[in-house]
């Protein structure tokens, strides 16, 4: 099969229409089969539940060209039991797990000249999405919604590859205690974005948020869980308001299975800080971005970069990933 004419190299983390993406429907209380389309428009109308309510939720997964040739996706069943998770705090339909991961499977299959070359430093981003479509006015749950799977060639979700970030303590929260911060909800997401341009603005690479509560603790950011190396531990926060990072659960068991290491997930303080080593972010998008220091309220918490303890946990990573390290039994979806 013969790929793309793009320079993959020069790729950046934006959105490319691919040629085919799977769309099914929700009506009358039950999905469609669905099918492959090559039409990339969504059509609702202007009363629609996502436009009024922000009645949607996502999720996000990349599929590679292993060492070998085969094209595989990364555990796409835990992306698939998470969407189901948000959908039912979202009081949306539950889109079967199986079908899930068989749209995923469908939809870079026959984009599958859109996903880069091993080696190129660029992946297929995978990006289904549901969101309630008809017409409601009143504060309520769509009663039909449309679930779509579709494909984009991306590279380095942070500029400049593999660098040390440099993010800040928040002043904003992302999310409340008994919210919906545990659930991949678009809402989410928009309270971030403030944020975010405001950090870019005054030159940090993201923002660290703490808990709501008390704001005395660690959560993530706005798209990135957070991980910390203390000697031989890999240390986590843990939260009810925190996303439960396909990625970060990842690499908790590399840790542990692949490196000997130490593994702590629990409640971290903002106290803290100073005593790791090392520090990152991690998620589907960037993997691992190492973080080269965290400010606090102009206090300066500088960490080791690409480190040797998050430079053996990311090479084991992309390694079980690309096909140079044996996966997991259950971790890779081969799909061509």
């Amino acid at each position: 099969m013969e790929k793309k004419n793009i320079d993959w190299g020069s790729l950046g983390f934006g959105y490319v229409q691919t040629d085919k993406r799977f769309v099914a429907h929700y009506v009358d209380g039950a999905w469609d089969e669905g099918d492959l389309t090559s039409d990339a428009a969504v059509t609702m109308n202007e009363c629609a539940c996502v436009l009024q309510y922000a009645q949607t939720c996502f999720e996000g997964m990349k599929a590679y060209t292993t060492e070998d040739g085969h094209i595989v996706c990364f555990r796409p069943d835990l992306n698939a039991a998470r969407m189901a998770d948000s959908c039912r705090r979202l009081k949306m339909p539950v889109f079967p797990e199986d079908r899930f991961v068989d749209a995923v499977v469908q939809t870079v299959r026959a984009n599958a000249a859109w996903v880069p070359p091993f080696g190129s430093g660029a992946t297929l981003y995978v990006r289904p999405v549901m969101f309630g479509v008809n017409p409601t006015i009143g504060v309520k749950p769509a009663t039909e919604y449309q679930f779509r799977v579709f494909a984009t060639p991306v590279g380095p979700y942070f500029k400049g590859g593999i660098k040390p970030l440099t993010v800040r303590i928040s002043d904003l929260d992302r999310a409340a205690p008994r919210g919906t911060g545990h659930v991949k909800a678009g809402l989410n997401y928009a309270m971030s974005l403030y944020n975010i341009v405001d950090a870019h603005e005054q030159g940090y690479d993201e923002n660290i948020y703490l808990d709501s509560a008390t704001r005395t603790y660690i959560e993530e950011t706005g798209g990135a869980n957070v991980i910390f190396i203390k000697g031989n531990t890999l240390i986590t926060p843990r939260s009810d308001t925190i996303l439960p990072s396909i990625t970060r659960r990842s690499l908790e068991y590399v840790a542990k299975a692949y490196l000997g290491m130490e593994v702590e997930e629990r409640p971290v303080a903002l106290s803290e800080l100073g005593e790791f080593e090392e520090a990152g972010l991690c998620g589907t998008a960037a993997v691992i971005s190492p973080l080269g220091a965290i400010v606090d309220h102009g206090r300066e918490i500088r960490y080791a970069g690409m480190g040797p303890a998050i430079r053996k946990l990311y090479d084991t990573l992309t390694g079980i990933q690309m096909g140079r390290i044996e996966a997991p039994e259950g971790w890779i979806q081969v799909i061509a």
